[in-house]
């Protein structure tokens, strides 16, 4: 894990440095830390960009308590579990590294309410594909099954055309990180499920 280090270093002095108490912690990969207009779009929800690139589901779980301990948020939300299929893990790897940060954020947070966004169906890794939703099918499963603090937010289906392929428009050049537009559907999606 020790190549994320200089990252979460910069994030440990980010958190240091805030200027207010963030409400709403948005943590996992570079589709969370290449989102520029996060603040702005959940403004009403006094947001933190927590994102590290190339973050893991497994590295979210390592360094959460290091970035973790000095917040106290009103809820959490996590986008991460690609880079760890990418990275050759399987499915069930993915959900036990999710079942690992359930036990984190308890034993930090208690049952603050969470959301876990699915895993994007990513152009440049649709030969993925069945991989993502058998790994997005086993967390939603067992969020439902457990009925407690934890939400799943469904931005896999949101994100295919009528063809069931991965619209483009919103994803960049590299067919991976989010555009403008992509970020404009993901700010509606999960800004609905926090309304509830």
């Amino acid at each position: 894990m020790h190549w994320y280090e200089d990252e979460v270093k910069a994030l440990e002095k980010k958190i240091r440095e805030l200027p207010y108490q963030p409400e709403t912690l948005f943590y996992g990969s570079s589709s969370i830390r290449l989102w520029a207009s996060l603040n702005d779009d959940f403004a009403n929800y006094k947001p933190v960009n927590l994102g590290f690139g190339g973050s893991t589901l497994a590295a979210c779980v390592w360094f959460f308590d290091r970035l973790m301990m000095p917040l106290n948020p009103k809820r959490l939300i996590v986008y991460a579990g690609d880079n760890d299929l990418s990275d050759g893990r399987i499915p069930e790897e993915v959900f036990i590294f999710f079942e690992q940060l359930v036990v984190k954020v308890r034993q930090r947070f208690g049952d603050l309410p969470c959301y876990f966004v699915s895993i994007k169906p990513s152009p440049s890794r649709w030969h993925l594909a069945d991989q993502f939703r058998y790994a997005n099918n086993l967390i939603e499963s067992e969020i439902i099954k457990q009925d407690n603090n934890w939400r799943f937010i469904n931005i896999f289906e949101a994100m295919l055309d009528a063809g069931r392929n991965p619209k483009k428009e919103y994803y960049g050049d590299d067919a991976l990180h989010l555009t403008p537009k992509g970020y404009e559907l993901w700010t509606q999606i999960i800004t609905k499920q926090l309304s509830r």
